[in-house]
């Protein structure tokens, strides 16, 4: 997965670069590289993914967004 942007003519540099930034943002490049720099456990990422679908509900919850179906 490759980002780049190409410098139009006359455009300032900060302004490349900060199309640069929001692409990177948006292909979560850096986001996986630094889930990559160090080894987890699948258990360890169980807990965590657990963890945060606890922490999304209970924001949903807090909001007023009980779109969940209930058993």
């Amino acid at each position: 997965m490759s980002v780049g942007v190409k410098v139009r003519n006359n455009e300032d540099i900060d302004r490349a670069l900060k199309r640069f930034r929001r692409q990177v943002n948006r292909s979560r490049v850096l986001q996986e590289y630094r889930q990559n720099m160090a080894y987890m456990k699948p258990s360890e990422e169980k807990r965590l993914k657990k963890k945060r679908a606890r922490r999304r509900r209970h924001r949903e919850r807090k909001r007023g967004n009980n779109n969940r179906k209930r058993r």
